[in-house]
């Protein structure tokens, strides 16, 4: 959201300049994230975290300057004409648990013109386009002090009466938007005496909107049930600023002080008379529990002894009030406006970012017991340091993921949040491919081409009334390879990352894992490329799935270039122990090399071929690797022909020509095995 400092000034004289000013209230944690304009049309931009709705307008910030720097801060006091007569709107709550609190007030005589350029220069500064001096009275006011109110056409209003009551299943509502609306039982509206003029604390009616032509006005400012209002705006598929504020909760004793500051910015510049006193109905208070803090769990939580006064001192400028409590505590009383302060902890936390946590000595809490290193860490830091060299940067996504993404990437049965952030994180997730998708995809969005990713965490998995937890490392990368730094030949250049890059990766992790048997197939999940892709088999038990992922899952997700993935299934590869590292020197005889081109149908792969071979037992065949493929016309249909070379070497002796030949023979009639046909 957008803050002129300028506009702070209104309420505290603060000392220093903005730069300084944004520094130390993103230190006090009211984050400025950029700075825009200068002098008096310089716009912060600041991040603030959704418990935080008191601090979402210029007025709530400026009581965290006041804290800061121990000045006064000017209350929101409004000026307003004499009122006349007594006004016969009424107001009937029949929901109070919904609207516990809804205060009007009656302007008669008005003229709607265009605000005065004090009024319209402030929202322009905050993106916010001037409308009418009445609609934007209600703008400021919501950027002023942060309190969402709404303006009627009283002529519009049906029998000069308000309820507050649910919709009735079918009636419908033309919201301020344009839309026609069909309403539910689950609906809260304003309703006058015929129909519903509002979507509480959402959006207002199109019917009785404020015109050029209207002359009287009501003004409405109420406290709205955060959940009802947020299950509003999601079924309607509205998300305003009155609905982002609602939602996380409303400052409950602010509806009077908000009603009458509209009030007074109409009446300045469109005159008018107001007609009767305030209408303030309370069907039930709403009061917030005290706390008690006691200065000794001060000392221990933040390991500095704050005195009393500077307790006193940082609350009393937040708002709050300290009286005696039990023996060497206190009672402390929270303002209508922190709804997020419900523990001794939550107030610990405000003197901690307030007293300045650079204050803070860096040191060490006690600590009396024995520390052990977990009996996988030397596993996990082995691979993370693999990962490292070979080029990859560590990074963290969100444990949730959609109900889509988890039947999309794995058959596991997903664990439901009770309250989830939005449709897109309402399961924990089952795998980690979908995570690192998004972020790969986050950095192309942003033109950074060559990416390499990995992050280690868990997975989660419904097993009846009980939730299982695995540990998995998943592995993106996209772009090119310069072939220098994957240590292959000189002068090669850059090249796109291939599925074999990713391959090498994968084997280069598993290589420190003692096991007796490691294969490769493509029996692979259907997200990924069904001929770039593959698995990893550790003495049976499959330790890791990778690949190109499929190309329609790449379209459904906006990826625009190939996308490399790969899971590592940890709980099933740390059932290995790592290998003892063992010197062994270097052989004092000469290898021999022999080469084979073969000729093999397509189903024939290269793990068979290495398998059948290495199945001959043959104790000085030190590797047998590919040197060429090749495929043509004279190769045939469903062919291609294979250069292998073998590498025999003797730690004991020179090698016999016909113990090579013999040897050979045997590699042969193995390669003939498998239907390849010898090639000259």
């Amino acid at each position: 959201m957008k803050i002129s400092p300028h506009w702070l000034r209104d309420f505290v004289d603060i000392p220093v300049d903005y730069l300084r000013l944004a520094d130390e209230l993103t230190l006090a944690g009211v984050a400025v994230e950029g700075i825009s304009g200068e002098g008096d049309a310089t716009v912060f931009e600041m991040e603030i975290t959704t418990n935080r709705p008191d601090a979402m307008n210029h007025y709530g910030v400026a009581r965290e300057a006041s804290a800061l720097y121990d000045l006064p801060l000017r209350p929101i006091e409004p000026t307003l004409p004499p009122s006349q007569g007594k006004s016969d709107l009424t107001v009937d709550i029949q929901e109070p648990e919904l609207c516990p609190r809804f205060t009007a007030r009656e302007i008669s005589g008005t003229t709607v013109k265009p605000s005065p350029s004090n009024i319209a220069s402030r929202l322009q500064l905050l993106d916010q386009r001037p409308i009418s001096n009445a609609v934007d009275a209600t703008n400021y006011v919501l950027w002023e002090s942060g309190k969402p109110t709404h303006v009627f056409d009283l002529d519009l209003l049906e029998g000069r009466r308000l309820v507050i009551r649910k919709a009735q299943a079918g009636e419908t509502l033309k919201t301020l938007d344009g839309v026609e609306r069909t309403l539910s039982t689950e609906d809260l509206v304003v309703a006058d005496a015929k129909k519903p003029v509002g979507l509480a604390g959402v959006m207002g009616g199109f019917d009785t909107m404020i015109t050029e032509r209207t002359k009287n006005i009501l003004i409405e400012s109420a406290w709205w049930d955060p959940v009802t209002v947020r299950r509003m705006s999601k079924r309607h598929g509205i998300h305003t600023d009155a609905s982002h504020r609602f939602e996380r909760g409303a400052d409950f004793e602010s509806t009077v002080v908000s009603t009458n500051r509209v009030a007074e910015l109409i009446t300045a510049s469109g005159g008018g008379t107001l007609v009767g006193n305030v209408i303030d109905v309370v069907a039930r208070k709403l009061d917030l529990a005290p706390v008690e803090l006691d200065p000794r769990e001060v000392h221990r939580i933040l390991g500095e002894s704050l005195n009393t006064l500077e307790i006193s001192r940082i609350l009393s400028r937040l708002g709050f009030t300290m009286l005696p409590g039990s023996e060497d505590s206190y009672l402390v009383h929270i303002p209508s406006w922190r709804l997020d302060i419900e523990r001794e902890i939550d107030i610990i936390e405000e003197l901690a970012r307030l007293h300045g946590y650079d204050k803070f000595a860096n040191t060490l809490p006690a600590y009396s017991v024995e520390v052990r290193e977990l009996p996988e860490a030397h596993k996990d830091v082995r691979l993370r340091s693999g990962l490292l060299a070979l080029g990859y940067n560590e990074t963290i996504s969100l444990t949730f993921i959609s109900k889509d993404d988890a039947r999309r990437f794995s058959t596991a049965a997903e664990l439901d949040l009770a309250n989830p952030l939005s449709d897109e994180a309402s399961v924990m997730r089952t795998s980690m491919v979908p995570g690192m998708l998004n972020m790969l995809a986050y950095n192309l969005n942003r033109d950074s081409d060559n990416v390499r990713l990995f992050e280690a965490g868990n997975v989660f998995e419904a097993a009846g009334a009980k939730a299982l937890e695995m540990k998995r490392i998943s592995i993106g990368a996209t772009g090119s390879v310069d072939d220098v730094v994957r240590g292959l030949a000189p002068g090669a250049g850059a090249r796109p990352f291939s599925f074999y890059d990713l391959k090498g990766d994968i084997e280069t992790l598993l290589a420190p894992f003692s096991h007796w048997t490691l294969y490769y197939d493509t029996q692979t999940a259907d997200y990924y490329h069904p001929g770039r892709s593959a698995r990893a088999v550790l003495d049976g038990a499959t330790v890791a799935q990778f690949g190109q992922i499929h190309p329609d899952v790449a379209a459904a997700r906006k990826l625009r270039q190939d996308v490399f993935a790969a899971e590592i299934y940890l709980d099933r590869l740390y059932q290995h122990d790592l290998r003892q590292v063992r010197y062994e020197a270097l052989a004092r005889f000469p290898a021999v090399e022999r080469d084979f081109s073969f000729a093999f149908d397509d189903g024939v792969e290269f793990e068979k071929i290495h398998q059948s071979v290495s199945a001959l037992g043959i104790a000085e065949l030190r590797s047998f690797v590919p040197v060429e493929l090749f495929r043509s016309d004279k190769v045939g249909v469903g062919k291609y022909s294979i250069l292998m070379r073998a590498r025999l070497q003797s730690s004991e002796r020179t090698l016999r020509d016909d113990e090579v030949a013999q040897w050979s023979g045997q590699i042969a009639k193995a390669l003939e095995g498998l239907g390849g046909a010898q090639r000259a």
